[in-house]
């Protein structure tokens, strides 16, 4: 790997995985990136797929299955893998379990809940003496807005 990847935990508190899949996705297409949402799960992919189509009106946000045919001409992939057949150099983990090829991307959003709170530690202070990894914290306030933190 060259570079830096910037590795961002977001513990799950207030809202679950797919509204925050949601609003992470806009944030990243607004940003002008495309993204690769992963996830092992093929129900939780087909969930998160409807979620994405149900934002409503000219606000959905376009996306695709990795699998499926012209998956390169798509702004968001569900994958269930950390490849990016669409170019992506952003990945979402929303099924929380961390991945080492997710270190190919420039920037990575873990989801985590309660019970993969260890998991995620471990891997904080693992990558806390990684020279190759920029780690963040995002925490959720009350009203569901993201801010980093330490």
């Amino acid at each position: 790997m060259t570079g830096t990847t910037r590795v961002d935990f977001y513990q799950l508190s207030r809202d679950p995985v797919d509204v925050t899949v949601a609003k992470l996705a806009r944030k990243v297409l607004q940003a002008g990136e495309r993204l690769v949402v992963v996830s092992a799960e093929a129900a939780q992919r087909e969930h998160l797929s409807k979620i994405l189509w149900e934002q409503g009106g000219a606000a959905f946000l376009a996306h695709g299955m990795a699998e499926a045919p012209h998956a390169a001409r798509q702004p968001i992939l569900l994958a269930d893998a950390c490849d990016a057949p669409n170019g992506a150099r952003m990945a979402l983990i929303a099924d929380g379990q961390w991945r080492e090829e997710a270190l190919r991307f420039d920037r990575v959003l873990l989801l985590f809940d309660g019970a993969q709170r260890d998991a995620a530690a471990d891997l904080w202070r693992r990558f806390a003496q990684d020279e190759t990894v920029d780690n963040r914290i995002n925490k959720q306030d009350e009203n569901g807005a993201w801010r980093e933190g330490r």
